[in-house]
């Protein structure tokens, strides 16, 4: 099979979906692998490393999608990049389609098969390659929270840490998943007082072990939130419900509860935002005010930390990407179990029926759209 590694066109988007590595490996099983020219260069990745590796460098995204069977990506397809997609072909990347109904309705114009890395699911391991991107963005969140609090940034001014004889700032995040777990770690660490929110009591134990005595464990209702805004410097929003759109569980009038220059960071904007007032931003300009709260929502926080994210992400994705090379998207979709629960589109059909639900669309199961 021939796969092709475009470069990520995203805004300030320096990840890469292969690794040399991954190139030494799928050519020594009998695949080629085209490397746009410059692709790695935002991870620190030169040409060179690809080409000793056995990549092909091809010139421009036109060859890379022209000639590959199988597209490996790290963000969805923009729209520059919908023409460039042929029938039959495979892409497998992170889409969050429940949160794009224009990528949707793209994709499946196109009758590509589409695998996404967010809904690719491994028994007893949850979502491998989505969890490192998670630990990533939930690290990343406190990170860029605690510097928009800075005042000359808009924020109110605090250290979440504190100092002796201040109290450390308050951080409030909803959802003890693999983001919050790792946001709870990093502001812990910082030294401010944490309280996690989910609505699973079973993983609030299993928290209430992992983390640090500054960490605090609170089941999640509406009115629980509520009661948290009130005392939160920094919110993080790390709710995450597999192929679904992410539930709002902070509305606009919830803001009016909050200190002016609290600061708002959502990483689940990438599945449309658990805020109501979050809006997809850039890394070049990450925030906007609503209210007087700062709002962080750039869609592609690893993307900022390029050279790690695409390490963490790739060793986590070749063997899923050798697997689906080696057995053609039919045979993955027959064969493999974690594969095919990765398949979201198959030749025009959607077969997530979470994306299904989202927009009101009808569906498929991916074995019977074969």
């Amino acid at each position: 099979m021939i796969l092709g590694v475009p470069k990520e066109i995203k805004p300030q988007e320096g990840r890469v979906g292969m690794v040399p590595a991954g190139v030494h490996r799928l050519v020594g099983e009998g695949h080629e692998v085209l490397v746009e020219e410059g692709a790695g260069l935002g991870a620190g990745i030169e040409d060179r490393e690809f080409r000793e590796a056995g990549a092909e460098l091809v010139r421009g995204p036109e060859e890379v999608f022209g000639r590959a069977d199988l597209i490996v990506k790290v963000k969805e397809p923009l729209p520059e990049e919908f023409g460039r997609i042929r029938e039959g072909q495979v892409l497998f990347t992170y889409f969050h389609f429940a949160a794009d109904r224009v990528l949707t309705d793209a994709i499946l114009a196109s009758k590509a098969f589409a695998f996404a890395y967010e809904t690719l699911e491994v028994p007893g391991q949850g979502l491998p390659l989505l969890t490192p991107m998670s630990e990533v963005a939930g690290r990343m969140a406190v990170q860029v929270g605690a510097y928009h609090l800075e005042a000359p940034r808009g924020g109110n001014g605090t250290l979440l840490g504190g100092v002796p004889g201040v109290r450390p700032g308050r951080v409030v995040i909803l959802g003890g998943g693999v983001v919050g777990t790792e946001a709870a770690r990093m502001a812990s660490g910082l030294g401010a007082e944490v309280t996690i929110l989910d609505i699973d009591l079973e993983r609030l134990r299993d928290l209430s072990f992992l983390l640090p005595p500054n960490v605090h464990g609170l089941y999640s209702n509406a009115y629980a939130i509520q009661q948290q805004l009130a005392g939160a410097d920094l919110l993080v929003g790390a709710v995450l419900i597999k192929g679904h759109r992410a539930p709002r569980l902070v509305r606009r009038e919830d803001l009016n509860l909050m200190k002016p220059g609290s600061v708002i960071v959502d990483v689940a904007v990438d599945q449309g935002g658990c805020i109501e007032t979050c809006r997809p931003t850039t890394h070049e300009d990450p925030t906007f005010v609503v209210d007087g709260i700062v709002h962080y929502c750039v869609a592609n926080m690893p993307g900022g930390v390029p050279r790690t994210s695409t390490f963490a992400l790739t060793n986590a994705t070749l063997p899923f990407i050798s697997r689906l090379a080696n057995l053609g998207p039919e045979r993955a979709i027959r064969e493999d179990g974690p594969l095919s629960t990765a398949a979201s589109m198959v030749r025009g059909v959607l077969t997530d029926e979470a994306v299904a639900s989202s927009f009101g669309m009808e569906w498929a199961p991916a074995s019977s759209a074969l």
